[in-house]
């Protein structure tokens, strides 16, 4: 709303208009605009149109003409700017954009309309209901997802049914949102299981809303969108959660179950309160997909070692690795290949991920007193043949598995160690002994996920190594056999799926007599490798030796090749992210969070002419400026730019260029989700006024006449990026 300002001037209007009783006429200094505007019209007998009227005709102004209202101008002004100063956008051209105000004397919105729109406002009167009418019905929440959606390819009309509610009660017809912000969230959800994201961020920034997937262990932008639109997603989000769409001031959980095409998926949902907005992550789970060990992919040389783990009929067998390694995929693989009619397989986890036939699952719930600890206790006078802990993460949980096993039960569980021999040193810290480790721990797993490179673009290796190649290929022992490309089947990105990098330890009595003398890391390591063991640097070698992947992912997964293996160090080293890692991370919070004034140096524009002097004149112009500026000759050229790895903050877009026009480049832009939401000014040597509202309704955030003038391009340019930025 707008600021309370003194509106005097209106009893100045009054008086020289000699309306009746306008001498007795005062006014309250606090009273909002409609308040002072009624007062004036019932006081003087004056009906809102006629007062408008005569306040237009004393600062020799038109009347506001909503009928003649034009779409496109409500882009060039930002919802919160319109809704601050009470002004609504009603027609723009090259230079002037017009808008009704019901405070024509009010010097500082024409400053803000100015600097935001990059022209000269004009304005026109009309009375305060009905430019607030006007802005709420151009600038409501749903009107900005409206917008959000009109280019994109969305149809998703029972392509997402929720088929199940999971939580204490059903969600009501009225907690849910209005449809766009239903046609917007199925299309997110459709979208990332498509691509098969494992995880959905929902994630606020300072210069709007931002979705990523996370497809093969990786992020990816897949689209930005205002953080209107944004917080009506987390909403819709929570519904489909049964989670209190009120409180936005708590982290909360929720799920719920959905059915795309012929699958059914549970969704895992967790919000976090930001300063502006909440942060929503979606974990998908396919119900469907769990397979046996088989399907899991292990290398045939781990996964024997493994199944004659699972042989033992009692015992502690554990697999170890970092949050998203794979651990309770691989448990899950094991757990349904022992599952058969004469075993009573009982589970405790927090949370239960798949829900698997034959199977007892119990879930942790701290709140009603159901822990590991107290959920192993009770699942002991059930009977059971093996159990599966979800995590060992305290020293009751460890000593009642122990317990456990020395009564004659397989227990399975997992631990957040770096390797798999990280595990006696987890459960010794845990408070373990070392004579109950060598009694009841039978091995150990220790997992990775590294990209698979995609089939269809993978290059060979042919001739010399690249610079990266040869720095790696000599501490990993082994020479590439393939390169990561990109096509548009794997995003870009050159690998397509993923597959485990595993170690296995298992405990031979040379191992067990080192535990119990208190052994270094490296007696450790020897005597496991002695005994049979693979470790991770040597799996993900044979992983790049038989082309499965590549040096530079297993680097990543794994860390910065240092001293080769093993470590003289009683802990691991802490592992500093890869130079492919850092590259990531850095692209990941330059995504979210913009620079927060357009006049900082860092912002990325793709400037795309296929007249070399047109883009020499405005790269100079914008480099001059602080801007990052990336030449493309023609549209397919700016398409490739646009989908790469690179995130772009403005695109300036020629309308006529041979290969493809400007028109066409618009379209495509606005048509995928990733680039939906990415300014574009249009350059145009055409002074018709038709054909630049069409851009505009066509998608484009602003044009810029040919030939370039170098005081209004920059203008231009700043207005734009403002505007996205509000």
């Amino acid at each position: 709303m707008a600021s309370r300002r003194s509106l005097g001037w209106l009893v100045t209007v009054a008086e020289r208009a000699a309306l009746e009783h306008a001498a007795s006429l005062s006014l309250e200094p606090d009273l909002s605009p409609a308040e002072a505007w009624q007062t004036v019209s019932g006081h003087c007998g004056l009906t809102l149109d006629g007062l408008a009227q005569l306040v237009a005709k004393h600062f020799r102004l038109a009347t506001a003409d909503f009928e003649s209202a034009e779409p496109t101008a409500t882009k060039l002004v930002p919802g919160n700017l319109a809704q601050k100063y009470d002004v609504f956008p009603l027609r723009a051209d090259y230079r002037q954009l017009v808008v009704a105000t019901s405070d024509p004397a009010d010097l500082e919105v024409e400053q803000a309309l100015g600097f935001a729109s990059g022209r000269q406002p004009i304005m026109e009167v009309a009375p305060p209901a009905r430019v607030r009418d006007a802005i709420d019905a151009a600038y409501a929440p749903d009107k900005v997802v409206e917008s959000l959606l009109s280019h994109v390819d969305t149809e998703v009309e029972g392509a997402v049914r929720v088929v199940e509610e999971i939580g204490p009660e059903a969600v009501t017809p009225e907690k849910a949102d209005g449809a766009p912000v239903i046609k917007l969230t199925n299309l997110i959800l459709r979208d990332a299981i498509g691509q098969k994201a494992s995880d959905i961020h929902i994630q606020p920034g300072r210069g709007g809303g931002v979705v990523r997937f996370r497809v093969d262990g990786v992020l990816r932008t897949y689209m930005r969108m205002p953080m209107p639109a944004l917080a009506r997603v987390v909403s819709r989000i929570k519904v489909l959660g049964n989670m209190d769409i009120a409180d936005r001031l708590r982290p909360q959980d929720g799920r719920a179950r959905v059915r795309i095409g012929d699958r059914n998926y549970d969704l895992r949902i967790s919000t976090i309160p930001t300063r502006t907005v909440e942060k929503a992550v979606i974990r998908v789970l396919d119900t469907e997909g769990v397979g046996g060990l088989d399907e899991v992919g292990l290398p045939p040389r781990e996964l024997s070692t493994f199944r004659r783990l699972l042989t033992n009929r009692d015992g502690i067998v554990v697999v170890t690795g970092p949050t998203g390694s794979g651990k309770t995929t691989t448990m899950y693989g094991a757990l349904r290949d022992l599952s058969t009619e004469d075993v009573n397989i009982m589970t405790v986890e927090d949370p239960v991920e798949y829900e698997l036939p034959g199977l007892t699952q119990m879930q942790v719930e701290n709140k009603q007193g159901v822990t590991f600890a107290s959920a192993l206790r009770a699942i002991l006078r059930q009977d059971p043949d093996i159990i599966f802990v979800g995590e060992i993460r305290d020293q009751e949980t460890a000593e009642v598995a122990v317990q456990a096993s020395l009564t004659g039960h397989l227990v399975l569980a997992t631990l957040h160690t770096n390797d798999a021999l990280g595990a006696i040193r987890r459960l010794t810290d845990l408070g373990l002994d070392a004579a109950s480790i060598v009694d009841t721990l039978r091995g150990a797993i220790a997992q990775r996920l590294a990209r698979r490179v995609c089939p269809e673009c993978s290059a060979p290796v042919e001739g010399a190594l690249t610079d990266e190649e040869e720095r790696l290929a000599e501490p990993f022992g082994v020479r590439p056999v393939v390169r990561a490309v990109g096509c548009d089947r794997c995003g870009r990105t050159g690998y397509r799926g993923r597959i485990p990098v595993i170690e296995v330890f298992t405990m031979t009595p040379a191992v067990e007599d080192l535990v119990l003398r208190g052994p270094t890391s490296l007696e450790l390591a020897d005597a496991a490798r002695a005994g049979g063991m693979r470790t991770l640097r040597e799996a993900g070698a044979e992983l790049v030796r038989n082309g499965d992947t590549t040096l530079e992912e297993i680097e990543r997964v794994l860390g910065d090749v240092g001293e080769d293996e093993p470590s003289t160090q009683a802990e691991p080293p802490v592992r500093r992210a890869s130079r492919a890692t850092r590259a990531s991370l850095l692209r990941a919070s330059r995504t979210v969070v913009p620079p927060s004034s357009v006049e900082a140096s860092g912002f990325r524009v793709a400037l795309v002419d296929d007249d070399g002097a047109y883009r020499t004149i405005a790269r100079a112009l914008l480099e001059k400026e602080g801007y990052c500026v990336t030449e493309a000759t023609g549209g397919n050229e700016a398409l490739e730019l646009v989908r790469g790895e690179e995130d772009y903050d403005l695109m300036i877009l020629d309308l006529t260029m041979p290969d493809m026009d400007g028109r066409d480049v618009l379209a495509r832009i606005r048509a995928a989700p990733a680039t939906a939401a990415l300014p574009v000014i249009v350059m145009t040597a055409t002074a018709d006024v038709q054909t630049e509202i069409q851009l505009m309704e066509e998608g484009a955030d602003d044009y810029i006449r040919k030939p370039i003038d170098p005081a209004s391009f920059v203008v231009r340019v700043k207005a734009t990026l403002r505007r996205a930025y509000a």
